[in-house]
């Protein structure tokens, strides 16, 4: 928050990414509190959920609002499958579909003043990299066995080059879950850092100068403001599409191992 210091302005654009107890709850001395990234997690599922039951509810021929919404989601996602994870994928649909909807909601919900940004911390974002490098894994396993460890050796390359290609294809693999995680966390976190200090240009000016001077170098930054939020809406769909696009070609090596 910005608060007057001095005749100052104290700037912390950190803030809203303070996790804060709504619920306090401790089991075994362990503090298992229901948290404002929580509450916002399961406000987006619900949101998620209602705009899915809801909108196809009666799956009218000519769709309404809501209909129109959930098959535009439901084509974007699907197309995303089929062109980059392959015909194979498609029972894999749900999986990248739920996916690209809770981190879109997630980015496009921390849009919203006060509300919460849960995609903006790491561990969030971590544990859905991990899920997405888990599930690929089991999957090349359970489709190819063993042979699942052809994909750390290029086809066609000279089994003499193995000793120093399967070491860097190992690693390559195994950053898969660290690039994304730090990829989506990243950017949603500088994003928002660069909305509240461009805010707080604004309040500053205006109450430092004060008067038309103050008003009048305090409209700048708010037209910045407004202009990177728009930015960042964009930012913010393009992160929950790159996590998606990369989530299906993993797919795509785990069943063709290319």
């Amino acid at each position: 928050m910005a608060e007057p210091q001095s005749g100052g302005f104290h700037i912390d654009p950190l803030s809203q990414f303070e996790i804060k107890p709504l619920l306090s709850i401790t089991v075994g001395g362990t503090d298992v509190s229901f948290t404002n990234s929580a509450g916002f997690m399961a406000l987006a599922v619900i949101l998620i959920t209602s705009l899915l039951v809801v909108g196809m509810r009666q799956r009218a021929m000519v769709p309404g609002r809501l209909q129109s919404v959930a098959e535009m989601f439901y084509e974007f996602v699907a197309g995303m499958v089929r062109e980059h994870a392959g015909h194979d994928a498609r029972p894999y649909f749900p999986f990248v579909f739920s996916m690209f909807m809770f981190i879109l909601f997630g980015n496009m919900l921390g849009m919203i003043p006060t509300f919460f940004t849960y995609t903006s911390h790491i561990i969030v974002t971590f544990g859905l990299a991990l899920t997405v490098f888990v599930f690929v894994t089991v999957l090349g396993f359970v489709k190819h066995g063993t042979h699942f460890f052809a994909l750390f050796l290029p086809g066609g390359a000279p089994i003499w080059l193995a000793p120093i290609l399967i070491p860097i294809e190992v690693i390559s693999y195994l950053s898969r879950p660290v690039s994304l995680s730090i990829r989506l966390f990243a950017n949603m976190m500088a994003g928002h850092t660069m909305l509240k200090v461009f805010a707080y240009f604004s309040i500053g000016l205006t109450s430092v100068l004060g008067g038309a001077v103050g008003w009048g170098l305090g409209i700048l930054p708010v037209a910045i403001n407004v202009a990177l939020v728009g930015f960042e809406i964009l930012v913010a769909f393009l992160q929950a599409y790159v996590f998606t696009i990369l989530t299906c070609l993993y797919i795509r090596d785990a069943l063709e191992l290319h």
